[in-house]
């Protein structure tokens, strides 16, 4: 990509979001007739913490914006902060994501905190930033302190992963799997490596056990490459892709494939009712999108890990906009892959 940044700030964003439903109803009128409005939290199991927005690389699908020449990154003592609420509440996953969340500076330090308490700790990783400089002594820190990885890998061919990422990115990748691989991720217990699949045009993220079975064979047979788990993760009508969608005419149609392929069994299991999301200030939301959106937990005080209640933010409702639709169509649409 050319530019740097997004041009819609993301109050544009929204109001794009809230006023361009075309013929469908507004995704909080979805979940009313599915009786899941207002939507509730369950139990805080995942606490996701973007560590920075940060990254060797510009993707045209990136919801969070990220570039080199972002200068979002987390503070050790926003860190800090996080390891308090994390010894006082019962997280089992911390979610360590950008960016590239390598490229912060206290990224190692970090990794090795959380290595020390009883939880899985998970890092999104492009890949490619394994393969050069200092972060290529990484995937032994991985190793290390047990870490899950899990790396976005759009596709199994050369072609469509440049097209959407950048020229050598797939190169480059499929030279950092067999690097993971060496070290025992993908095959030995406990080691787990995951790859995410997101659609590189305007439709929703196809079976999820299908493709998977595709993936790894294709990825066995010409790479020799092993992996646990296929995510595939539907792109989210936010930042570059709304635009993308603008810039195409596609916007309309997009929303309508959205919101016809809404599935209430998805709805009921959304991220955002198990998930928190940590900026790289320390704010809070009830998901990743909503903070690129700069939608904050609806709640009086605790709207910063800094004043972190558990109370408050376990009785709230979870903020709704159109953009929703995306994490509910077909088989719905999580961090985690497929809900269903």
């Amino acid at each position: 990509m050319s530019k740097v940044q997004t041009k819609l700030h993301p109050k544009e964003q929204l109001e794009i979001l809230s006023q361009r439903v075309t013929e469908a109803p507004s995704f909080s009128q979805k979940m009313k007739g599915a009786e899941l409005f207002p939507l509730q939290p369950t139990e805080l199991e995942i606490l996701q913490i973007n560590v920075g927005y940060m990254c060797n690389q510009q993707c045209v699908h990136c919801h969070v914006d990220a570039s080199p020449y972002r200068k979002e990154i987390m503070s050790k003592g926003v860190m800090e902060h996080c390891l308090n609420v994390i010894d006082n509440i019962a997280i089992k996953t911390v979610d360590l994501t950008g960016g590239a969340p390598e490229m912060n500076p206290h990224f190692e330090w970090f990794v090795t905190e959380l290595a020390k308490r009883n939880l899985e700790i998970i890092v999104r990783s492009n890949l490619t930033i394994l393969v050069k400089g200092k972060f290529k002594s990484y995937p032994e820190l991985f190793k290390k302190n047990k870490v899950t990885v899990v790396s976005s890998l759009p596709c199994y061919t050369e072609g469509n992963v440049d097209k959407q990422r950048g020229d050598g990115v797939f190169e480059k990748s499929i030279k950092a799997l067999k690097i993971l691989n060496e070290l025992g991720y993908g095959v030995e217990d406990g080691l787990n490596l995951h790859l995410v699949y997101n659609p590189g045009g305007p439709f929703i993220a196809p079976n999820q056990a299908g493709l998977e079975a595709d993936y790894k064979r294709e990825l066995k047979e010409k790479f020799n490459i092993n992996f646990n788990k296929l995510y595939t993760i539907t792109n989210l009508p936010i930042a570059r892709y709304l635009e993308f969608l603008l810039d195409t005419d596609r916007y309309d149609n997009y929303m309508m494939l959205l919101a016809n392929s809404f599935n209430a069994a998805a709805a009921e299991g959304v991220m955002c009712r198990n998930t928190l999301s940590v900026d790289w200030n320390g704010d809070l939301f009830d998901c990743d999108f909503n903070q690129m959106l700069q939608l904050p937990v609806a709640v009086n005080s605790s709207r910063n890990i800094m004043n972190f209640n558990a109370t408050e933010l376990e009785n709230r409702s979870i903020v709704l906009n159109n953009h929703c639709y995306g994490c509910t169509a077909g088989e719905g649409s999580s961090c985690q892959g497929a809900i269903l």
